[in-house]
This record gives C-alpha cells, structure tokens and sequence, in this order.
C-alpha cells in the first residue's frame, strides 16, 4: 500500500528547494500542497512499458532501476539513488508511450510532481519553471557524457568505475542487476570481482 506522508515530511521539498530558490512563504505552501511525498514498496512499477509518463520524481530514500524489456530479457541502464531527479523524458514531454520501465528496487519515498502540478507550479512558483529547465539540461549532459564513456569502456572498466564513483550501488543493488547494467552476465561479473580482489 502506499503512504503519503504528513506535512512536515512534505516539507522537505521545500527545505530542498529554498537554497535554489527565493521562496515565499506562499510559493512554500504551494509547493508542499503540489508535490506529495509517497512511500512506495520494493519491487512497484512506477512506470510499465507501453504506459504515457505523466509524472516525474525526485528521490528522497531508496533505490530506482530503469530497465528495458529485450528479446525476454531485462536489461539495466541505469540506477537513481537519493537526491535524483527520476523521470521518463521523452514519455513525459512528447506524451507517447514509455520504452521502458521503472522500479523500485528497495523501498523509496519519492516526491512526485504530476503535469497538471507541474503547469501550476510554473505559474505561482517565480523561477520554478528555469530550475526545471536548468536541472534537465545538466543531468542530460551528464547522462550522455557517462553513456559515452560507457560504450568506450570494457566491462571491467565499467566495473572498476562503478567501485570508483559509486561504491554504494555494489552494497545496495543485486549482482543479476548489476550484470545486466555491465552488459555482461552474473557469471562474468563474478569472474571480475574474483580478479579485482586477487590483486
């Protein structure tokens, strides 16, 4: 079952928000009003292939996979931990159906922003809208610089940079996710993590 949270947990969007933006103290109880804080279960589907995306996130606690279904099989592309902003773009933007799917794979309390909130936001929120625009603009740039790096690199050096940059998902998230988001299988990953360790 899900659980929106009170208030005072809703109001850490504002505390999240106020050193990007001069909040009144208006724009503060519309913001806590228009973005609800929701608890959501290991292993629910924010979002199933085929599905319009009409709502986007922020993560607060927990952990999110985007995946794809390929030939039966599911592959990873990426994780969102705390502090990351969760979205399917092209769904969400253009209103056309995901190519893809997203989970929770432990429990998480997500901030969710719908389009309708999103519209009212940008009307009563003075700069909302260019913090939105900003935030999408450099997390692309980073998710394509990193999707670049990723095709230039082997597995290993997929791996030994997953350990360098973030060493929290190796703890958090299962090895057949980790194998699948490598490109490679458990089997493989095993045999790279056998190698590291006998350095």
């Amino acid at each position: 079952m899900l659980n929106i949270q009170n208030l005072d947990l809703k109001s850490e969007i504002v505390q999240l928000l106020e050193g990007a933006l001069d909040l009144s103290e208006e724009a503060k109880q519309v913001l806590t009003e228009c973005i609800p804080i929701v608890t959501f279960p290991k292993g629910h589907i924010l979002l199933r292939e085929g599905q319009v995306s009409n709502e986007s996130f922020f993560n607060i606690e927990g952990l999110v996979r985007k995946y794809y279904m390929v030939d039966g099989e599911e592959k990873t592309t990426e994780f969102y931990i705390e502090n990351d902003a969760i979205s399917s773009l092209q769904s969400y933007n253009l209103k056309i159906p995901s190519n893809h799917y997203l989970e929770c794979i432990e429990e998480s309390r997500l901030a969710i922003l719908s389009r309708e909130r999103e519209r009212e936001l940008f009307e009563k929120v003075p700069g909302f809208e260019s913090l939105c625009r900003v935030t999408i603009e450099e997390e692309l740039g980073a998710y394509q610089d990193k999707q670049a790096q990723f095709m230039m690199s082997n597995p290993e050096k997929r791996y030994t940079d997953l350990m360098q940059n973030s060493p929290e998902l190796l703890q958090r998230v299962p090895q057949y996710h980790l194998a699948s988001y490598l490109g490679i299988k458990p089997e493989s990953l095993s045999r790279i993590r056998k190698r590291i360790t006998n350095r």
